[in-house]
């Protein structure tokens, strides 16, 4: 028991003589990097998007116009998820149509690698920027308790105990402030991925059931 008091209050001197401010400063290293990622995938997302419903109705027109051969032209230069699903399975019709639902499932899982680059890091600081926080909010409790025990009287020791407690309660926020804006991201840019996969499979099979309704004719290049 006596070596485990020695311990306790040797970690505890530890914590206070560190302080809490390198836990905020983290804390804003951490909320600059949960912005930079962000920004990245907003401007990713944003290079990608496309009108699945104009898109799908272009390259059916396609289909019907010339077959195979003119719905390659239309997404030929095509990116991201849509261009790449779409380029997949017109490939894979060549193959016979059998193949094609495979394909257009890797593809998308393929494709998805891509959309869900960096947002593990969101993910990551909206569970653990709360307990970093903490991790503060308790080095600053250990710092007031010290500052009780200080010898300090009257105004001075109020004031010492406010501004520990105070800086405690700050990074407490300021985990938080990193947290949910985090969160909030890493659902949305989620819910993103998961609607365009589902707008690209759609319109995969759209179009595979228009080349199939042509025969085999429509199946040359």
């Amino acid at each position: 028991m006596v070596l485990l008091g020695s311990l306790t209050d040797k970690l505890a001197q530890f914590l206070e003589s560190l302080g809490a401010d390198w836990v905020l400063w983290l804390l804003l290293g951490l909320l600059l990097v949960a912005i930079i990622v962000v920004v990245e995938r907003a401007l990713f997302f944003s290079k990608h998007r496309v009108d699945a419903n104009a898109l799908s109705k272009q390259v059916i027109q396609a289909v019907r116009e010339g077959g195979p051969a003119k719905a390659r032209e239309r997404v030929s230069g095509l990116g991201g998820m849509t261009g790449g699903v779409l380029n997949a399975a017109l490939d894979a019709w060549d193959d016979g149509v059998e193949s094609v639902e495979e394909v257009v499932q890797a593809a998308i899982t393929r494709e998805r690698t891509s959309y869900d680059r960096w947002l593990p890091i969101l993910g990551t600081l909206g569970n653990s920027a709360p307990f970093i926080g903490l991790f503060g909010t308790v080095i600053g409790i250990l710092t007031a308790f010290a500052a009780l025990g200080s010898g300090l009287e009257g105004a001075e020791l109020k004031g010492k105990v406010m501004a520990q407690i105070g800086e405690a309660l700050v990074a407490t926020a300021v985990g938080l402030g990193v947290a949910i804006p985090s969160v909030v991201a890493f659902n949305v840019f989620k819910n993103r991925i998961k609607v365009m996969a589902s707008e690209t499979e759609s319109m995969a099979r759209m179009l595979m059931a228009h080349l199939k309704s042509r025969g085999p004719s429509g199946g040359g290049r």
